[in-house]
């Protein structure tokens, strides 16, 4: 039987659940790699577009192209402000159709963990950046309890339910992301976490936005309503609400960083 996989196929399904999420730590990200202006940039695995707009709002990038595996994802990054610059192409992030040496900075953001070989993924950054330039990647610590959905994750586990997870979870361990960046040749390697909050509305508001997640959905869709209603409860009582219902939830993800050394 093949393993069931988190798949990302409606980018606007995904703006909603994950892209708030997503400009929350990658803002966080950006200042912490303060780039120069004027870089030619590469966003690997981009998805929506999320990240590239980011890169296109805040670094003035002298060239831009993200890339991915979904159709629809790409499909939604081309309706963003930043199609007017960037250069959506479909494809592999373990086999980039870019020459050596094309970039100033890549960047994965929470894709590494879905990458099949995340060391072959980082080879094919290192490889299109020029001397000197700037890998770095940032993925949500799922092992350590750091997830968006870990709210719902957690309840689903008590009823005996896994949920689906990156088939790479291992290496967002921030010790993992370390090694991984150290091996592949990277010099100047530092890691930090990233800690981000996200306000709902409400509760509602938090399930509704977190049952878009292919992660869950299935699984949820799956049970019987009596144990829905339960779960809905139990996820309920592990958040805090505030006076005027507003729900809040802190999530963490792991990053890291390094340049490529000059060639000889």
């Amino acid at each position: 039987m093949t393993q069931q996989q988190i798949r990302f196929d409606d980018g606007a399904a995904y703006e909603q659940m994950m892209g708030k999420w997503s400009r929350l730590a990658g803002d966080v990200f950006l200042d912490w790699l303060a780039p120069a202006q004027g870089l030619r940039w590469v966003d690997v695995g981009c998805g929506n577009g999320a990240s590239t707009q980011l890169i296109f709002d805040r670094c003035a990038p002298a060239m831009l192209k993200g890339i991915d595996p979904s159709p629809g994802q790409l499909a939604f990054a081309q309706t963003r402000p930043v199609a007017a610059l960037a250069e959506f192409t479909l494809g592999d992030a373990m086999a980039l159709p870019f020459p050596a040496g094309d970039f100033d900075a890549a960047i994965m953001a929470l894709v590494i963990f879905f990458v099949p070989d995340p060391a072959k993924g980082l080879a094919e950054m290192v490889r299109v950046l020029r001397p000197g330039g700037l890998a770095a990647a940032y993925a949500w610590d799922i092992l350590g309890g750091g997830f968006p959905l870990e709210p719902i994750q957690a309840e689903m586990r008590a009823f005996g339910i896994e949920p689906l997870r990156p088939p790479q979870a291992d290496i967002a361990r921030i010790d993992a992301l370390a090694q991984l960046w150290t091996e592949a040749g990277l010099i100047n390697v530092e890691t930090r976490e990233i800690v981000v909050q996200r306000d709902f509305a409400d509760f509602d508001e938090f399930w509704r936005i977190c049952l878009l997640s292919s992660a869950i959905s299935g699984a949820v869709a799956a049970m019987v309503p009596d144990d829905v209603a339960l779960l809905k409860e139990r996820v309920k009582a592990r958040l805090t609400a505030g006076r005027d219902g507003q729900v809040s939830y802190v999530a963490r993800a792991n990053a890291v960083k390094g340049t490529t050394p000059a060639r000889i």
